[in-house]
């Protein structure tokens, strides 16, 4: 199902909708402040399994990200951060960021693995933060199968071809065509692993 969102203010109703989905194990596609990201409820096990399907991967082994709505669920999935590193994450987000960093204890087993590190994420988009807003959590993210083509930016197109392996398509309007810019914060300096649409503030 293809669902318009306002991106500018979000219907209460469709947002509902949404995290409906997302509640009942629901998959979905959806604008972030970058490309358009492939999601599901960070807690529903069958949709993390149906999400590595999809993209083909083990999921021990696959990069997700945890797409959080503030620095208070960051804490909730991660060990302990260093001062200095809090304030550069509080001076980056929301934005176009991925920050690796430690893996805590709430983590879900199946994406434990034994590199401990979660990937996360604090979109600057509205209709993501509403999204999370309504379901209480972060959701688990990551992006669409197959290398990023210009076409990826239509919601439209995107629900042409995945509309019979997901469960809702938000369309928010054209997405970006460049993904975030990932940060590795677990050794002692930062280090740009991938660089994308962010540019770091060190």
């Amino acid at each position: 199902m293809l669902l318009p969102i306002h991106p500018d203010n979000p219907q209460p109703r469709q947002i509902s909708r949404v995290a409906d989905c997302l509640r009942k194990g629901g998959i979905i596609i959806y604008p972030t402040d970058t490309i358009y990201g492939l999601g599901c409820d960070i807690f529903q096990y069958d949709a993390i399994v149906k999400i590595c399907r999809i993209k083909g991967i083990d999921p021990k082994k696959a990069n997700f990200s945890f797409i959080c709505r503030d620095l208070s669920h960051i804490s909730d999935f991660t060990k302990s951060i260093d001062t200095p590193i809090f304030r550069l994450l509080k001076k980056s987000l929301p934005g176009p960021f991925t920050f690796i960093l430690p893996a805590g204890k709430k983590v879900p087993d199946i994406l434990q693995s034994k590199k401990s590190t979660i990937g996360i994420r604090v979109p600057d988009n509205n209709i993501c933060m509403h999204i999370l807003g309504e379901l209480g959590h972060p959701i688990i993210s990551t992006s669409l199968p197959g290398e990023m083509v210009e076409e990826y930016t239509d919601p439209e197109i995107i629900h042409d071809k995945f509309e019979n392996l997901v469960d809702l398509v938000v369309d928010g309007g054209p997405g970006g065509a460049v993904p975030s810019t990932i940060v590795d914060f677990t050794n002692s300096e930062p280090e740009i692993i991938r660089q994308g649409l962010g540019v770091l503030d060190i």
